[in-house]
């Protein structure tokens, strides 16, 4: 291992931080959330992956909104993640997304930035000048040091934490965890958490495919095998939510261009459950609003996911197919992306049938 393998770990940790504190403001406990850690990390050296997890935005925040409590948000994760393990084991991902289509999997993942989108903006409404300054510092950043995730989000957490703490704006006090009881909790299964659950489940395919293949060209010679990803992936998630904590997704991962981005990938995951594990993050966040990464999201959102892919969504086909894929990007941003994924195939096969 090599000095760019550890600072790409370290880079992708700092990258996962304001991250962690968006799910701990949903109610999600971190030291529950190192479980997952822990099984991407030993998953990744069983399979010989390249492709590591952590906290992801776009699932967060989408069970952050589509669960009613926190019950119900550890339950959609919790079905979810067991969806997706069936799926990778039995290879039924790749027929699934060959039966939806390429365009109705990227139109769906556009409107997902949408929401994104949204969630970053009603920032402004709840702590409007941390959001306003965390939106302004990100969308600068992004724009004038080589549109660089990684330093968007942490110029964006910082300046607006600065701001927050300078101007002694009140933003909570802080995550209150109790780190020495650890308990399961028991999955509640309503229609919401069926809903949400399989929400969550399209959410994961699409950027399994997208983020895995990404972190895949990144290295020299790891191959993106879906499966494998979706497999560990979903287990992770599974036992997090089974004991409270948040979910642990694919990313685009910065280790993927390390010289050893399997060992890298690695570090990074053990160093996030660590710093998970001591109790780090309540200490964290009160220096840290949550909505400090809200810039970060209206630049994942608006700036990065749905330019991308709704040129993908939109490059090939004929009219119908056009229609089809707005159908799945108007109607997921309006709902969720598994509505969007389903009224998006019903309009799909009513143009093939007549």
């Amino acid at each position: 291992m090599t000095i760019n393998d550890i600072l790409a770990a370290l880079g992708v940790v700092l990258n996962g931080i304001p991250q962690a504190l968006l799910a701990a403001s949903y109610g999600f406990a971190s030291v529950p959330t190192a479980f997952g850690f822990i099984i991407g990390a030993v998953a990744c050296l069983f399979y010989g992956s390249a492709i590591p997890i952590s906290f992801q935005a776009e699932t967060i925040a989408l069970a952050g909104i589509l669960g009613k409590d926190i019950r119900e948000r550890l339950s959609m994760i919790f079905f979810a993640g067991l969806t997706m393990v069936l799926l990778g084991l039995t290879g039924v991902l790749s027929a699934i997304v060959n039966f939806a289509g390429d365009n109705i999997i990227n139109a769906m993942m556009a409107g997902v930035g949408i929401m994104l989108a949204k969630i970053a903006l009603s920032g402004l409404k709840e702590s409007p000048v941390i959001t306003a300054s965390s939106i302004l510092s990100a969308f600068i950043t992004y724009f004038f040091f080589g549109q660089n995730l990684v330093y968007t989000i942490v110029v964006c957490v910082i300046f607006s934490s600065l701001v927050a703490n300078i101007f002694k704006i009140d933003f909570g006090g802080g995550i209150v965890e109790n780190y020495k009881k650890i308990e399961i909790k028991k999955p509640i299964l309503n229609l919401n958490v069926v809903r949400g659950a399989l929400a969550l489940a399209c959410l994961t395919i699409g950027a399994n495919i997208a983020f895995g293949n990404i972190t895949a060209s990144m290295t020299n010679g790891y191959e993106a095998n879906i499966d494998h990803l979706t497999v560990y992936s979903g287990l992770a998630d599974a036992v997090s939510s089974l004991f409270g904590g948040g979910p642990v997704e694919a990313i685009i991962s910065a280790t993927g261009a390390s010289p050893n981005p399997m060992k890298s990938g690695i570090l990074m995951m053990a160093i996030m459950a660590i710093i998970l594990i001591l109790g780090l993050l309540p200490k964290i966040s009160k220096y840290i609003p949550g909505h400090s990464v809200h810039g970060f999201l209206f630049i994942l959102g608006a700036i990065v996911t749905v330019p991308i892919n709704t040129s993908l969504a939109f490059s090939n086909g004929d009219a119908q197919t056009y229609i089809v894929s707005a159908t799945a990007m108007t109607v997921t941003a309006a709902n969720d992306p598994f509505i969007g994924l389903l009224v998006a195939l019903v309009v799909k096969y009513i143009f093939i049938l007549f």
